[in-house]
């Protein structure tokens, strides 16, 4: 087991660079994982499965406590991401399935690995847990929707059958883990070293089969793509921020805000976009979810050498929130 959780904390390190190799194997070899498409949604699955294990009902404890801030940052999640996404993909002139897998990213829900940089930020991370978690949970309604409202005039968009996808590949293994929490923690607490080393095992494969499916449509748009990649998630990190700002949130729970709006289920996107729309249109979840982790983690760093502010700090202690515990 100590093999297995040295490993599993390697992984995790050094997950952006394992993913990018990844993309650039698939990249010069792409008929060796062509055929993995119809493997991702059940890898996403897993991933999930796994999300749910490390769930606790204490992280729902904020909507009591906080319910603004809370319902604030998600709203800030599922406005800001889509729109901006919508907005970058018709600037830059992207191809209406690259816009639609622009799109998707940005209707995703939070990734899990924001709760690791919001911590190591300084930020509020319960806060951040329960972001990540409401947002997962209500994303079988609100995805398909935004999906609809903003593809659909462009491509065709199965909105029911969308939504029935979300519930099985993410809503039932999230569910299915946080029960498996509950009714064998003891089990259930001796896996959880491991389960970052099939988050990024999976994601990995994930990021093979999409960039196999669709090498050509890289190679031609890369460059673009990766821009458009890049301004869609600093510019949800910024517009984040300045959302938790203007509402006079205490740094923390700015810095908290910023990353959850920023980082993506990006897994998420590229199965559904993978299942609905073509290959290609899986191309910015998988460019995203090398990117997010790059840009997170020197965000993190960066704030973790500005201190919080103490009235923050004593604020937050205030409504009940350690701060002392991340995914």
């Amino acid at each position: 087991m100590e093999t297995v959780r040295g490993v599993s904390a390697f992984v995790g390190r050094w997950f952006a660079l394992i993913v990018l190799a990844a993309g650039a194997v698939a990249l010069a070899f792409p008929p060796a994982f062509a055929g993995w498409s119809p493997a991702v949604p059940w890898l996403l699955s897993v991933i999930m499965l796994g999300m749910g294990m490390t769930m606790r009902p204490a992280d729902f404890a904020i909507i009591g406590r906080r319910p603004w801030a809370l319902l604030l940052g998600v709203a800030a999640q599922y406005t800001i991401m889509p729109l901006l996404g919508f907005g970058v993909a018709h600037l830059l002139g992207l191809s209406a399935v690259l816009t639609a897998g622009m799109i998707l990213v940005g209707a995703a829900p939070g990734g899990t690995a924001s709760n690791v940089m919001v911590y190591l930020a300084k930020g509020d991370t319960p806060l951040s847990v329960a972001m990540t978690s409401v947002s997962t949970l209500i994303a079988p309604v609100l995805t398909p929707l935004l999906v609809l409202a903003l593809v659909g005039e462009s491509l065709p968009v199965d909105g029911w059958a969308m939504f029935r996808s979300i519930l099985q590949i993410v809503l039932v293994p999230v569910v299915l883990g946080l029960l498996l929490r509950l009714l064998l923690p003891r089990v259930v607490e001796r896996c959880l070293d491991v389960l970052p080393l099939l988050s990024v095992l999976g994601i990995t494969a994930v990021v093979l089969a999409v960039v196999a499916g669709s090498a050509s449509t890289l190679l031609e748009v890369g460059l673009v793509l990766v821009l458009a990649v890049v301004l869609h998630n600093v510019g949800g990190l910024a517009l984040g921020y300045a959302v938790g700002r203007a509402t006079r949130m205490p740094v923390a729970s700015r810095r908290a805000i910023s990353i959850e709006v920023g980082m993506q289920n990006s897994g998420l996107a590229a199965a559904l976009a993978t299942v609905y729309f073509a290959p290609a249109a899986a191309l910015p979840a998988a460019i995203f979810s090398v990117w997010h982790n790059v840009s997170g983690s020197l965000l993190a760093t960066r704030w973790s050498r500005r201190p919080v502010p103490v009235a923050d700090v004593s604020a937050l202690e205030a409504q009940g929130a350690d701060g002392s515990r991340a995914r």
